[in-house]
């Protein structure tokens, strides 16, 4: 069960899909960071789609989420479109 980082209800997912998408997104936003949603999700349904057997942008999205209410990414602040980081120390 993911959360919500604004607490919201959040969704069931497979474990290994899960798992597959966070190392996507945590490598990427590590790699590239700050790094915006667009791009993020762009170049994920592009390596993924092939590889994963779901829709890659739901569970990018929901993920993403998950991974802003762990504290793992955050949104860069007065970012438009908006932006993702790994948080500084």
């Amino acid at each position: 069960m993911t959360l919500h980082p604004q607490g919201k209800k959040g969704v069931n997912i497979l474990q290994r899909r899960y798992d597959q998408i966070k190392d996507f997104i945590m490598k990427t936003v590590e790699k590239d960071g700050p790094i915006t949603f667009e791009e993020l999700s762009d170049r994920a349904v592009d390596e993924l789609t092939p590889v994963f057997d779901g829709k890659v942008l739901w569970y990018v999205v929901s993920v993403k989420l998950d991974l802003e209410a762990r504290g793992l990414i955050e949104r860069v602040p007065k970012t438009s479109p908006h932006q993702l980081r790994v948080p500084e120390e």
